[in-house]
Parts: C-alpha cells; structure tokens; sequence
C-alpha cells in the first residue's frame, strides 16, 4: 500500500527597495519516494497580489498592452501562474507577436490550462484559465505561426511568474528543465 504524506510549504516574501518580491515553492505531494506538485487556488498568494495582479488573475482584467513585465523576457525558463505555480509556458514556445503581451504557441502541458468561450467587449474569444488556480491568464487566437501549430496565447505578465531555468530544479519544477533549448 503507498503511504501518502504531505509536505506544505508557504510563500515568503521580502521588502527589496519598496518591492515586494514574491519567493514561491508550491505544495508536493510525497508518493513512494517521488513527489508529484500539488497545485491549487492559494489564499496565502492572493493576499500578496499586487493590485494588477489581483485585478487580471481575479477580476479578469488585462494590463495595457506593451507594459508587461515579462513581455520582453528572453531568458531560458518556465512561466508558472502566479496563484497557483501551475507550470503553463516555457521559454522556447515564447515569441515577439507585435501584439504587446507576451505570446506562446503552446502550453507546456495542456492539462495545466482551460479554454473558455468569452464573448465579453462584444467580440467573441477563446479565454485562457489556469486549471487548478483558475487564474485569468489571457486569450488564444488562431493567428500564431502555422509552423508551430498556429495558436497564439497572449497572456497578461501579471498572471505569471517566471522562474530561471537555473532555479527551476530548486523550485521543484526539474521535470521541465529538459524541455528548456530543444
């Protein structure tokens, strides 16, 4: 029989010249000596969500186009959502679309996100949702480029973390370290 244990670790956070900087390490679920992450819709983070951040994750916003703090990012690494850590984008799937958010053409793994009808602001659109932290990240549009699969996820900064791939075996996400420079 496995025996089930769980470890839960809470964020921290330090004051770094007036910026809150968020340190996360999500919940593992120990199983026979593997561990497996335990995402989910975190109260504790929501707390410490910068109004701009709780208004996109939480209200479904959208920050202004072109002021993302990730948008211009080209390190190598994971994009996690900011509620919950779910792994959603890594690096190699990021592109410059023009359209002023961050764009993928994939999630790392389709079971980490949800696409929902919206026909909000009188236009009808796929939304995209983190799956267990059910985060607001953006949309998906079918204007990506077709030698990758065609889809563009443009995805508000503030829905997401991004951890280095030199930190992400640390932060217990070294399962996606591989996929990282193919």
């Amino acid at each position: 029989a496995l025996e089930l244990n769980t470890i839960f670790i809470k964020f921290k956070y330090t004051i770094f010249h007036g910026l809150k900087l968020i340190k996360f390490t999500p919940n593992f679920k120990i199983m026979s000596g593997d561990f497996t992450m335990n995402h989910h819709k975190n109260s504790e983070a929501i707390a410490l969500l910068n109004p701009e951040e709780y208004w996109v994750t939480q209200e479904n916003g959208t920050e202004r186009p072109g002021t993302g703090k990730l948008l211009y990012n080209k390190e190598p690494g994971l994009y996690v959502d900011i509620v919950s850590g779910e792994p959603l984008f890594i690096s190699d799937d990021k592109y410059e679309s023009g359209c002023g958010w961050p764009s993928f053409t994939k999630p790392v793994e389709a079971s980490y996100v949800r696409e929902i009808s919206d026909s909000s602001h009188g236009m009808i659109r796929t939304e995209v949702r983190s799956t267990h932290g059910d985060s607001h990240l953006g949309h998906v549009f079918p204007d990506g480029p077709k030698d990758r699969g065609g889809l563009r996820y443009c995805i508000n900064s503030a829905s997401l973390r991004f951890i280095h791939l030199n930190d992400m075996e640390a932060e217990g996400y070294g399962k996606f370290v591989e996929l990282i420079g193919e």
